[in-house]
């Protein structure tokens, strides 16, 4: 089947893809198995002190193949959905098995990337009634957890960049409207968002970009994903379509699926190409 993107026409004259020397095509069969012969990254997991909460909380760590302390990295914060916790993506998206199979490749800027529970709240378990309205006003909390919590803990164990270009968030479903929402309303932050087949917790688009002049000159790059038969694509495509309207640059990808770990892999895998590269690629669409 076919696969579709949209790639605004204002990106062909941005300067952030001036000099673009690479494309970024969609995954074919084996980008997410497992490879024996390649050099592979480590994942660990961290406990950090959440003032936000009032207790400590856990996040997943995954530090590329060859990490040395000696060297600085980019960040890529990496975020689940409403049934999820910090090992969700581990777990059904094996990001850590795309990211060696793309660095063997030599695709990817060298990046650590963090996993946490956007989920801030004490019992941050994924157990019970997931859409209690506690649990889901926690995913909203988890914006100042990440902020002045866990951002500052990793900024101090690992050896990372601390500046807003060198920082990127993405997540999947609840988590890509996080991403969006707090990637868009911190702009000081984040220079590179994505959001994947991103949930009703998405604000409207007048809310997540109200000054589009200033989203142009601070986003680096951003990128919006759905299944073409997901149920929720319509909250991908509204804020597309108020991107493209005040021609704010963006990728908007869609592609044959529903609400699934097929489709965020995929989306990991174009999306992770992109980051933190002085010459941005462009996308290829699939035949």
């Amino acid at each position: 089947m076919k696969k579709t993107f949209f790639l605004s026409l204002i990106l062909l004259s941005s300067a952030l893809f001036v000099n673009a020397q690479q494309t970024v095509s969609p995954p074919t069969v084996g980008f997410d198995v497992e490879k024996a012969n390649i050099p592979h990254g480590v994942v660990d997991t961290v406990t950090y002190t959440s003032t936000t909460v009032g207790t400590s909380r856990k996040a997943t760590v995954y530090t590329p193949p060859g990490f040395s302390k000696s060297k600085k990295y980019p960040l890529l914060y990496l975020l689940h959905g409403i049934g999820g916790d910090e090992k969700e993506w581990l777990n059904g998206g094996k990001p850590q098995v795309i990211l060696d199979n793309l660095y063997a490749l030599g695709k990817l800027e060298p990046m650590i990337v963090v996993m946490p529970n956007g989920r801030a709240m004490k019992d941050d378990r994924a157990t019970g009634n997931i859409m209690a309205k506690d649990k889901v006003e926690a995913f909203a909390t988890f914006e100042q957890d990440l902020l002045k919590d866990l951002i500052p803990f990793i900024q101090k164990k690992y050896p990372v960049y601390t500046d807003r270009e060198h920082r990127a968030i993405a997540g999947l479903s609840m988590g890509g409207g996080q991403s969006l929402n707090f990637g868009l309303g911190n702009l000081d932050t984040f220079a590179w968002v994505g959001g994947f087949s991103s949930a009703p917790n998405t604000k409207a688009p007048e809310a997540l970009v109200p000054d589009a002049d200033e989203a142009k000159k601070k986003l680096k790059f951003l990128w919006i994903s759905c299944g073409e038969s997901d149920g929720l694509i319509n909250f991908s495509k509204r804020t597309h379509d108020y991107l493209a309207e005040k021609e704010v640059p963006h990728i908007y990808f869609t592609e044959p699926g529903g609400h699934d770990f097929n489709i965020w892999k995929s989306s990991l895998y174009m999306y992770s190409q992109f980051l933190f590269k002085k010459n941005i690629p462009t996308l290829a669409s699939a035949k």
